[in-house]
């Protein structure tokens, strides 16, 4: 046989096709795009022009291989359905004198043309589209984009090199099905029903078990570096216990159903509920995918969403004045040095200091086990350790009482109590090299220092009567660990910070004047600078590429969730064309036939939305834990940014629903 005859063969068989084809061809299209869009942006010299460009930048690469990973299990995911449907083709083949070789020739010139397609219109796409990403970038990060169109080399040759060995495997996976496959078996593997599973009771109670654990891990997580020790481990609990939930469920779902006569014995309902019966494994496990997701998608926008649109706030949380100092001193003569320069440099420009904030803290890091404050760091002898780490202020009373505008009085023997990212509820804590002490208060507030929101660690705020002892204390117990006293006097801290008016050029005018002339003073002690208009682009770059990743990883599952219920709806589709044409030929309307569509989707269609907002109501709290990571402590306004997302989504999703509907509809009637 001449070559083009397999050419003209492969073209007529995907045209032939095209109703199952053409998404998975878009969807080859969409992923080369994206990724091609990712890989642009993470080096293009324009964007790391913006101001904060590359700050995002470096966030952005990570997408490079998320999108790469996740391509290739979505591309072999929906190729299956594919080679479901194309079989019969195949078997029809070898029936009418092909050898596997032709059919290999065959599948070789298919794969061929989907990835030229995919490869040359996701990469031209992904050329022009580049353009918009570049501009909602700068649009996040405030500035403006060129109007000038540039081709990124580089982005081309790896992307084009990273789909070549995605297709490339999906060429051998279905040669691998066409060589393991008897031609007979090709023919009717499309009509190959399933029996009808049996309520699998243990498998629902052991999805019930896993998935009671993830949501218990996602629950009782408290401290910052615990939820990120424990995210992923709880993540795996949930995909493992949702898709055995669904893949028993739904079984014990159509068997629920077919006990209740008065639901089951109606036309609509007997109908679909019978023929659900029959496919409840792969019915399952497609549920369970849309459902998981649906929930990523969810997680993605609505965490990324919320560092994004509160960053104002974590902004100001993270640098409580616009200038700040950390000095490693407690002498009272440096903050009046830092002091007196910086009125002289503000008159320069005709301004004065306000809301100006000074008090003295000894800066430690413990560990916490049980009731008692560690600060040997050779108990650190495992990962999970961390997790018990804090982060120690100890402030005196009187500097609080100043601060906070109280009067409150401790014992000797007492302290008041603070906490980041952690709780505390014990009425004494024992804390070495101080001692055992009683918490008089738990406090619900205090002044932002903005260091404690640079570290993942959660962080306590202890106030003692009196700070002197409490330095004489630590100061024993270091010196007793071998510490030397330049490293002692390391933690002893002044915290120095400043409001002023003045644009934004101005300030940061007058912090690097500030910074220069600490510099030149050899007599000041070590001191670290900083200045929240000159740190502005880099913490929207990376609040902003943060969300800028989230949104295009969310569209991207968001995607796969929407081909997976066509690619669903399509297949059930053909399998139940000749159920449905049967029945229309004995009296069936097209109106009773629109009536079991519709009774058969939405009797398990709405289920994955459902299991995504319960995975999601759940994933709550460690979702704010990890926030809390980033300083962004306001739960409310992360509730109402996930509450905003899940609305979005659940209307996307009946969306969805029509569209797919009519699919199977047309399908099923074949056109009429």
């Amino acid at each position: 046989m001449k070559m083009f005859f397999y050419w003209k063969l492969a073209g007529t068989g995907i045209f032939k096709n095209r109703r199952i084809y053409f998404p998975y061809i878009l969807s080859c299209i969409g992923m080369v795009m994206m990724e091609y869009i990712i890989i642009f942006l993470a080096s293009d010299p324009s964007v790391t022009s913006l101001p904060g460009g590359g700050d995002m930048q470096m966030f952005i690469q990570l997408g490079v291989g998320i999108i790469a990973v996740f391509s290739t299990f979505f591309l072999f995911y929906t190729n299956s359905f594919l080679m479901r449907r194309r079989k019969k083709e195949f078997g029809l083949y070898s029936i009418l004198g092909m050898g596997q070789r032709n059919l290999v020739l065959v599948l070789f010139w298919e794969s061929v043309f989907i990835t030229l397609i995919a490869l040359i219109a996701g990469v031209l796409l992904g050329i022009i589209f580049s353009k918009g990403a570049q501009i909602v970038m700068a649009y996040m990060l405030h500035a403006t984009a060129g109007f000038s169109l540039s081709v990124g080399g580089k982005a081309i040759e790896t992307t084009c090199v990273i789909f070549l060995v995605i297709f490339a495997l999906l060429f051998l996976n279905g040669l691998r099905q066409v060589y393991r496959a008897k031609p007979v078996e090709l023919l009717k593997s499309e009509t190959v029903g399933e029996k009808p599973p049996k309520a699998n009771w243990a498998l629902a109670i052991i999805g019930v078990v896993i998935l009671g654990a993830g949501y218990y891990l996602a629950i009782i997580i408290e401290e910052p570096l615990s939820a990120m020790l424990m995210f992923f481990v709880a993540v795996i609990f949930v995909i493992v216990g949702t898709y055995f939930l669904f893949i028993a469920g739904s079984v014990v779902l159509c068997r629920l159903l077919k006990m209740n006569k008065r639901y089951y014995y109606k036309t609509s309902h007997f109908i679909s509920v019978s023929s659900m019966s029959y496919r409840m494994k792969r019915n399952g496990a497609g549920l369970a995918a849309i459902c998981i997701l649906s929930t990523a998608v969810l997680v993605m926008i609505s965490s990324t969403a919320s560092l994004y649109f509160g960053s104002n706030n974590l902004l100001e949380h993270r640098f409580p004045r616009q200038i700040t100092a950390n000095m490693d001193t407690v002498d009272d003569a440096a903050a009046q040095k830092i002091s007196d320069l910086s009125d002289a440099i503000l008159t320069d420009y005709g301004l004065t200091r306000e809301n100006t904030l000074v008090y003295k803290s000894l800066d430690l890091s413990g560990l916490m086990e049980g009731d008692t404050l560690y600060f040997d760091q050779s108990r650190l002898t495992s990962l999970t350790d961390y997790a018990a780490v804090r982060q120690i202020f100890v402030i005196s009373l009187d500097d609080y009482n100043r601060l906070m505008n109280t009067d409150k009085t401790l014992a000797e023997d007492e302290i008041m109590l603070y906490c980041t990212k952690t709780s505390y509820h014990q009425d004494i804590l024992n804390i070495e090299g101080y001692g055992t002490v009683k918490i008089k208060e738990n406090l619900d507030s205090f002044v932002a220092n903005g260091i404690d929101t640079q570290q993942v660690m959660a962080s306590m705020f202890i106030f003692v009567p009196d700070f002197d002892t409490a330095i004489q204390r630590f100061d024993a117990m270091l010196t007793s660990y071998g510490m030397d006293s330049e490293a002692i006097s390391s933690y002893k801290q002044t915290f120095f910070g400043f409001d002023m008016a003045g644009d934004k050029e101005t300030q940061i005018e007058i912090y690097n004047r500030l910074t220069q002339a600490l510099a030149a003073d050899t007599s000041f002690p070590e001191a670290i600078l900083e200045s929240r208009a000159s740190s502005y682009d880099g913490f929207m770059g990376l609040y902003g590429g943060m969300f800028f990743l989230g949104i295009l990883l969310g569209i991207v599952c968001l995607c796969a969730a929407v081909l997976i219920m066509y690619y669903k709806q399509v297949t059930e589709g053909y399998e139940d064309q000749d159920r449905f044409d049967i029945l229309q030929k004995v009296g069936m309307t097209r109106k009773e036939v629109s009536k079991i569509i519709h009774s058969q989707i939405l009797t398990v269609f709405f289920a994955p939305l459902i299991g995504a907002g319960i995975h999601m109501a759940v994933a709550f709290k460690i979702l704010t834990v990890l926030l809390a990571m980033f300083g962004l402590y306001d739960t409310g306004f992360t509730a109402i940014v996930t509450l905003i997302c899940f609305a979005v989504f659940a209307l996307f999703y009946v969306l969805v629903y029509f569209g797919t509907s009519k699919a199977y509809y047309r399908i099923v009637s074949k056109g009429r």
